[in-house]
């Protein structure tokens, strides 16, 4: 069993910081993807930003120029540097992980239990 525990959310004037982590443990054999995903009431969830084990990043356009995705490999952690908040990044967000727990099993998708981001105007 994998757990996905995320820290970091809360409470941000508008173009304020935030830096969320999230740090996976329990049966891993190795981690692809990271990322993290967004979600407001009635909406899809929607990505935020993913990197790949090999540090290739990828950001939803929104987000672009002012939140930044690291990972430690070691220590099996997910970072999200949110600068130059706004009211429109209020969200739960949600860490995602694919894991495989043994060499050569199939990529499990994990998903953290969500932090709140509350960003006021």
């Amino acid at each position: 069993q994998v757990q996905l525990v995320e820290s970091g959310g809360g409470l941000a004037q508008a173009g304020g910081s935030l830096r969320l982590s999230c740090a996976a443990s329990g049966s891993i054999f190795s981690i692809e993807t990271m990322g993290w995903y967004r979600q407001t009431p009635g909406k899809q969830r929607e990505l935020v930003a993913a990197i790949t084990s090999g540090s290739r990043r990828n950001y939803a356009d929104s987000v672009k120029g002012r939140f930044t995705i690291s990972r430690d490999n070691a220590k099996n952690t997910v970072y999200l540097q949110m600068n130059s908040l706004k009211p429109e990044d209020t969200a739960v967000y949600y860490c995602n992980a694919n894991v495989r727990v043994y060499a050569g099993s199939y990529l499990g998708q994990y998903w953290g239990q969500g932090t709140q981001v509350t960003v006021s105007s």
